[in-house]
Formats: structure tokens, sequence, C-alpha cells
């Protein structure tokens, strides 16, 4: 407690004044946590000063408010290009990240528990600096950090405005900034050096070497590979639903069976269910294989019945039995994107309504992908999958253009697999029909990439339509190799070596 209030009395984060007459003043409370290395060892303790935001009022003590968190997409991305281009990735920690943020609006708050002023104990804090707590908080954070990457030469990104990008000559370097964590990758040793200097000059900070650990997810890497997997953090998931000693299961669905809103009675802890439908939706960072079960389950987090939980446990006893797996990155040069689109059409059987899925690889990569049920109905399987094929063009038309920023601008066409023909026709054929006018936006919009030759549609056949795994479920061998295309694997033999 006494280090971290020392260092918010040497930042100038307050001035003791009087309280003025009729001003909303906000309270603080300390809070006390135990920071851990993803090995699950303990690393420190910790204490912070943080603002009760509660009784703020918008427009008198808050205004506009912004989290800097990066797109997980955007990772992928860039984890690839510096594994393609054999670039060293660094890891840095801001100490009291949000105490650089400069206050625009007037904030007045109670002296902190246990280091009041014995001298004017009446005087209350009127904030300089933002402290955590405060909703603007995140926002001057990032605006300060971001005008100071700016002033040394950084650009920052039109696609995700947590990504930064620096270039002089044939140097180039990619800043990730995710709250107070940064992820720095350079084109060579001495960029990086340069650049962590300058940040060192402005900022405190920490330096936590090689790229290891970062959001909860554990990255080694080696000359062939980088793993990224969650072990730690499934584990917990596990011991949370109290199922360590659970039978496992070789797939995470039921190839046969659909979730219905009325399948059996409610569940008599459905807190639990919710606790752990959305913890899964975080194992999906690393795990693609179980993004479909995990969409379809957490359909139901308002009324979650028998059925649901059953489905959920499964999920739990797959995820049990493939601790280790993860997702892999390869040494692959970012000069192609390949996706594969798929639709089940009218698979839900309350509504009718088609689940979308799509995979797209930079490389040989798997950087982003995608389980989603569609929000209007499809009148057939050519529209659900046209559906489908407009989403991940769209995805696709974003990423090219953060390829382009990254200076890594795409020379050829972008294929996209899909596996009705009807729809391919359609992609192809500038004759309008009575029966699709009215998803006639969708057609123009692929059909304009299609010509510009940005994108390509070719069909592939269903024995190789890796999307299949995020929109139904597949017999076990069909769902096995399917994972291992997406390259979600065991960790690599410890004989490769580290990076």
């Amino acid at each position: 407690m006494c280090e971290e209030f020392n260092a918010l009395t040497k930042q100038n984060t307050w001035d003791l004044v009087p309280r003025p007459d009729g001003v909303n003043v906000i309270r603080c409370i300390w809070l006390f946590h135990r920071k851990f290395r993803d090995s699950g060892d303990l690393e420190r303790y910790k204490a912070r000063l943080v603002d009760n935001d509660t009784n703020q009022q918008e427009g008198i003590d808050c205004g506009e408010t912004f989290s800097p968190v990066v797109k997980p997409t955007t990772i992928q991305t860039v984890l690839s290009i510096a594994m393609g281009m054999h670039w060293p990735i660094h890891q840095l920690d801001v100490k009291n990240a949000f105490f650089h943020g400069d206050l625009k609006e007037t904030v007045y708050m109670h002296q902190p528990p246990d280091f009041v002023h014995p001298a004017i104990p009446q005087f209350v804090c009127r904030l300089r600096k933002s402290l955590y707590g405060l909703k603007q908080a995140p926002r001057t954070w990032y605006d300060h950090f971001a005008r100071y990457l700016l002033q040394i030469g950084f650009i920052c990104s039109r696609c995700d405005n947590s990504l930064f990008t620096f270039h002089r000559g044939s140097s180039t370097a990619y800043l990730l900034l995710d709250v107070d964590d940064i992820v720095l990758t350079a084109s060579s040793d001495g960029l990086k050096n340069e650049i962590i200097a300058l940040l060192k000059t402005e900022f405190a900070m920490t330096d936590l070497g090689k790229l290891s650990y970062f959001l909860g997810i554990s990255m080694t890497r080696s000359a062939a590979t980088m793993f990224l997997y969650q072990r730690k953090y499934a584990e917990e998931i596990v011991y949370r639903a109290k199922m360590a000693n659970c039978k496992i299961m070789p797939t995470p669905v039921d190839s046969k069976s659909k979730l219905s809103a009325n399948d059996g009675a409610p569940v008599s802890d459905p807190t639990l269910y919710r606790s752990l439908a959305g913890a899964l939706q975080y194992l999906t960072f690393t795990r693609p294989d179980i993004a479909y079960v995990i969409q379809q389950v957490c359909f139901f987090m308002h009324d979650p019945r028998e059925f649901h939980f059953a489905a959920l446990k499964r999920i739990i006893r797959y995820v049990k039995g493939t601790l280790d797996f993860g997702l892999h990155l390869y040494p692959s040069a970012p000069t192609k994107l390949l996706a594969y689109t798929d639709a089940d059409w009218a698979g839900c059987p309350d509504t009718r309504r088609s689940t979308s899925g799509y995979c797209v690889f930079l490389g040989d990569n798997l950087i982003t992908w995608s389980a989603k049920r569609q929000a209007t109905l499809s009148r057939s399987s050519a529209e659900g999958e046209y559906h489908g094929v407009a989403n991940v063009v769209a995805e696709i038309c974003w990423f090219r253009n953060l390829l382009l920023e990254l200076q890594c601008p795409l020379r050829k066409a972008s294929i996209v697999y899909c596996d009705n023909i009807s729809a391919i026709y359609m992609f192809h054929n500038p004759v309008q029909h009575q029966r699709t006018k009215h998803i006639e936006m969708h057609i123009h919009f692929v059909r304009e990439k299609v010509a510009r030759g940005q994108v390509k549609i070719l069909h592939v056949p269903s024995s190789y339509q890796y999307a299949d795994i995020f929109t139904k479920g597949l017999p076990r061998q069909l769902f096995t190799d399917f994972r291992s295309s997406l390259s979600v694997r065991p960790p690599p033999a410890p004989s490769e070596g580290e990076y």
C-alpha cells in the first residue's frame, strides 16, 4: 500500500483542497490481489487504489469513455507476420498506466483510507490524473500513450486503434496495446531496443523479455512454430465445474443433436451455467474447434435447461481430454489470404435460421474464424450460403486494408471456398432473378469485389470444407481431420528447442 501511495504522490496525481460546496465527491477503496506467472507460481502481491465510479455523473465529472483493447484477429495477424519474417517479439508492461492520463474534467475524491492527512483530514483530493476505476481512465491513458507514439514516428492504424506501425526506410515495427500490456515486434533487434529505450524515457515500464504470456495466453516459440495455448485457464474451468475426474469425450458436440430453447427442465443453478459458458468463450481464442458449440450453448444464457447443461458438460469433458491442445503458427510468408465458408441451412429448430461459419488463413496460418447464427431467415440453402460468403468477404476486405497498413499488401486475389454450386453461380451471373431481389445488396457487394479482382469464389468438395466445423457437429474422424487442418494440435516436440 505504501509503495502504491508513494507512486501516486510522486506522479502528482492529486492536490489536497478544501471541499467545495455542492460538488460530487467520489469514494476510493484499496484492492488487493495476487499476480501469478504463466506457470501458476506466485509472482507478487499487489495493492491498488481504485475509485468507486458508481456515483460519477456523466457530463459533470466524466465524459467520453473508451477502453484500448486490441482485436484478437489483429494479434494473430501481427504474430503470423512476425513469424514469417523471423522478427523478435517482445513484451512490455507499463507500471501504473492509468496514472499517466491527464484529466480534463474536474473530479473530487475522498482521501485514501489509512492515508488521510492528519493536519487536514477534512480536505478532499482534486484529481489531476486519472486513477483506476474512473470511467474515463482508460481513455485518458490511451490518449496520452497514442500522442507519444505519434511523436516518435508511429502511425495509428485505422483498422484497429490499438495497433501502431513504424516505418523508416527498410525498418518496420508493430506495437500492440491492450490496456497496459504491450507487444512489440520489429524487423531488427536494434530497432526494437531503440523503441523500448524511447518508451522508457516517458513511462515507467517493466521489460518482460520475449513474448511468453499475454492476456492469459501462453506462447512458446521455436524455429519451426509458435504455439499458443491456454492449459492453465482450461484447467481452472474444469476445476470450477467440479469435473476434474470426469470421463473425457472425443468431440465437443453430438453430430445428431440440435439445441432447442425448451429442452428439459430449467437448471437448478443458472449462475453456474452462465459462468462456465462465459469462461469457455475466452478459451476459443486458441481453440477454434469448440467455437461452434460454445456459440450454441450461449444462446440460452437467459433460460438454461438441463439439456443445455448436458451439452455444456460435454464440452468440458472434451476440453479435459485436450488440455494440451492449442493453436500453431508457422513461418509462412503473408502473401495470400484463403478463406472457407459454409452455412447450416435452417439449422435452428426454434427459428429455422441458418448458422454461418468461416475461417481465414494468412499464408499457412489460421488467423480468424467465426460461428454465428444469421440475423435473418434464408429462403433456400443457396441464400444461406450467400449470406455466409458476404460475411467472410467483408472480413477479407478488412484484412486487406490491415495488411496494407502493415506494409504487406496482397498482390493476388483472395480465394474464398464454398461448397454450394448454386450460390457460386449467383456470384458470377450478372442477371438478377426474382428469387434474389431480397439479397441484392449482398450480391452487388460480393460481385463488386470479384470484378475488381480482390476476391475469387471457388468450389470445394464437402469433404474438404473446413468451415463445416463451425456450423454443425461432425463425426469423430472428420472432426479430428478438420481440427488438425486448422492447426489445433498438441504442443510441438520439446527437442525442437526455443527460438
